[in-house]
């Protein structure tokens, strides 16, 4: 399966000044598939470890770390030569030895002939843990995320429907019908599916939905696995009350996320440690509330005020145990679960293109789902699960701030007229 984040990679090898690069994102994202096809494709070997499981590799480095000396052992360890510039060296799961993230300090600085990658599925957990020091300014990062729709089309060989999507979207002209109806099955599908390089690939494979939620429960035990290894016992049974919550939060008119859904009683001050682990390991999206539509958005956000998403819908889907034949229906409409899927589908989107999230509310009751920021302009953004669109919120939001154009997202086809570029739930990976 093509990732796009490969052009990262590529850019990365041939880039000045280069640093070991380290590749965040939660578990089963992709990373490791990810840097070994790299490896294959521009290296003439690859010397990988896994450091959670390599203990012995692991606790080497809690010695000397000079980069000869590391060299050297891990050439022994492996069996393997490592070469500056033939070789590309990968240390997995780097955020269960310390001293590893140390050593990438001293090989920026004393050995940059090396090709290191790096992959860390819990990496911003650890580091905010006291024990843990970030070689800040000494590495070069990326961050990777489940497969985007764009990548699940490929996946299932569409290049000529990714195409027609892009062209389309660039001319703000309707695709013909039969594609436009192709495209949005696609899209019902993969709220089911979601972008788990395991369910995506399964999928493919058999072109059955059934397996789908067993392999999501799978991840997400996984999850919740690394809830209790990362995290003190207390800590982890709020970090998965909150977890389990996010459903129910989404479902709600108002997303707003509220402590007292988690627990009676509950405050930032309990549940606040477990949402920042929730964002830190990249199983949640955080979108925060913003006062204004001003430049630049992020000045003007409400720390305190924000919505919690799914990193990935299709383990919304079958965490909310919404039925799949629901998804698929043509009359889904009268379901009100599925604008919150909806919603949070148009987040993982926007979070794949390098977006942060905001969304707008007023002092009364209007409220604009995303508010972007392109380049020096502010884009209202709302969703619309089906084909009704009137919007008072977003006529309300472009009046005040004066913004060249807004984005409407639905089922309906391209268009653009009044000022608002009307975008199918497919397209949503143009933005």
């Amino acid at each position: 399966m093509k990732r796009k984040a490969l052009k990262q990679l590529e850019d990365w090898k041939t880039k000045r000044g280069r640093m070991p690069l380290i590749v965040n994102g939660a578990r089963q994202v992709g990373k490791t598939y990810l840097i070994k096809e790299f490896g294959e494709l521009h290296f003439k070997n690859t010397v990988y470890f896994n450091l959670e499981t390599n203990l012995a590799v692991n606790s080497y480095f809690e010695t000397d770390i000079q980069p000869l000396r590391i060299i050297q052992y891990l050439e022994t360890s492996s069996g393997q030569r490592i070469i500056p510039e033939e070789t590309l060296l990968v240390l997995d799961e780097i955020q269960s030895c310390p001293r590893a993230l140390t050593a990438l300090k001293t090989f920026c600085e004393d050995a940059p002939q090396y090709y290191i990658v790096c992959a860390g599925s819990l990496l911003g957990v650890a580091v905010n843990r006291e024990n843990y020091s970030f070689p800040v300014g000494k590495v070069d990062e990326i961050q990777l995320f489940p497969m985007d729709f764009e990548e699940f089309l490929n996946a299932l060989n569409e290049d000529l429907l990714i195409n027609e999507i892009r062209s389309h979207f660039a001319a703000d002209l309707k695709m013909p019908e039969i594609l436009h109806h192709k495209a949005l099955d696609y899209y019902k599908q993969y709220l089911i599916v979601g972008g788990m390089p395991a369910v995506v690939n399964e999928f493919v494979q058999t072109q059955s939905l059934l397996t789908a939620t067993e392999i999501q429960g799978r991840i997400q035990n996984e999850y919740i696995a690394d809830m209790a290894k990362y995290a003190s016992a207390t800590t982890s049974v709020k970090i998965r009350a909150c977890y389990n919550s996010v459903p129910v939060q989404l479902a709600k008119e108002n997303k707003k996320f509220q402590y007292k859904i988690v627990q009676r009683g509950g405050t930032a001050t309990i549940f606040g440690e477990s949402i920042e682990w929730l964002n830190f390991a990249g199983v949640v999206l955080k979108c925060q509330k913003a006062e204004h539509g001003y430049m630049p958005v992020a000045v003007y956000a409400d720390l305190a005020d924000f919505k919690l998403y799914m990193s990935d819908v299709g383990l919304l889907t079958a965490k909310s145990g919404m039925a799949q034949q629901t998804i698929l229906s043509s009359i889904e409409e009268d379901n009100g679960f599925l604008g919150a899927l909806c919603e949070n589908y148009v987040a993982q989107a926007l979070v794949a293109n390098g977006y942060p999230l905001f969304y707008w509310k007023n002092d009364n009751t209007a409220e604009l789902d995303f508010v972007l920021q392109i380049e020096d302009k502010v884009i209202p953004v709302e969703v619309k699960k089906g084909s009704r669109t009137k919007s008072v919120s977003m006529n309300m939001f472009l009046k005040k701030y004066n913004c060249p154009y807004a984005i409407r997202i639905s089922k309906k086809n391209f268009g653009f007229e009044t000022n608002i570029k009307s975008v199918p739930f497919y397209a949503v990976f143009c933005v």
